[in-house]
């Protein structure tokens, strides 16, 4: 099965070894924004001989591409690490919870409304942005 980050490669007429379509089917199937590591480490299980390098130049011929973008939620366990995701068509924000390290993606479209408005309250046009929200779990407040 092609993974769409497959497809926009094949559409930008770049070409793919085994081991990039293999970290792309990875990425494009990952929900949870994995690392560098943890790409490494689930291509590794699809292809032992895979090396961490490959990965690392994977990634950063699918970001300068533009067919990837790269988080840093830092406030996970205070480390910093870059973490992946395809640059998706619709927008979405993210809620990190900062004990799991989980990442949640969400849209609303009231917080939308609202950036809007407080850019041009401040008299300017917003053209693009980011929201994280780092959070933890209610169940952990007592």
């Amino acid at each position: 099965m092609t993974s769409q980050i497959e497809e926009i490669c094949a559409k930008k007429g770049i070409k793919l070894t085994e081991n990039r379509k293999i970290i792309a089917r990875i990425i494009s199937s990952s929900d949870d924004h994995p690392d560098v590591e943890e790409l490494y480490n689930r291509a590794a299980k699809m292809k032992p001989d895979i090396g961490i390098a490959t990965v690392y130049r994977a990634v950063k011929m699918f970001e300068e591409e533009g067919i990837i973008t790269k988080h840093d939620f830092s406030k996970i366990d205070g480390v910093s690490k870059a973490r992946y995701e395809e640059i998706s068509e619709e927008h979405h924000d993210h809620l990190i919870d900062i004990n799991s390290g989980k990442v949640v993606e969400f849209y609303n479209e009231e917080i939308e409304v609202l950036k809007e408005k407080i850019a041009h309250d401040l008299g300017y046009k917003m053209v693009d942005h980011k929201l994280e929200i780092y959070a933890v779990p209610l169940k952990d407040e007592n």
